[in-house]
């Protein structure tokens, strides 16, 4: 059973950067393709990014494209993203999820509980 823990998250300005990270206390990040997830409160859970097992694959959402990067350091045992030039948003959790590719949540074997990120104009 694998076990994700996020970290990273926080307040930040608008236009401001965050790095999030995602480890796997138990078990192991380094054979299945990883992805991060965003949820607002009183919204449903949207994906972000992907990153294949290799880390040459990757797909984004549209609107992150070009400000966020998602990458993975397998001998880490480690998932990123990193976050530029963030937009003002109400606060959202974002969660790391292992397990497929692709934008489906339900998809994901594994699923961590996120921190929150909160962007202020």
């Amino acid at each position: 059973q694998v076990q994700l823990e996020e970290s990273g998250g926080g307040l930040v300005l608008a236009g401001g950067s965050l790095r999030l990270s995602c480890t796997a206390s138990r078990g192991s990040l380094s054979n299945y393709g990883l992805a991060w997830f965003r949820q607002a409160p009183g919204k449903e859970r949207e994906f972000v990014a992907t990153v294949s097992w290799t880390g040459v694959s990757t797909d984004y959402e549209d609107s992150v494209k070009g400000r966020f990067t998602i990458s993975r350091d397998n001998a880490k045992n480690t998932l990123y993203l990193q976050m530029n030039n963030l937009n003002p948003a109400a606060p959202a959790e974002y969660n790391c999820a292992e397990g497929a590719a692709g934008s489906r949540y339900q998809e994901y074997d594994y699923r961590g509980q996120g921190p929150q990120v909160t962007v202020s104009s």
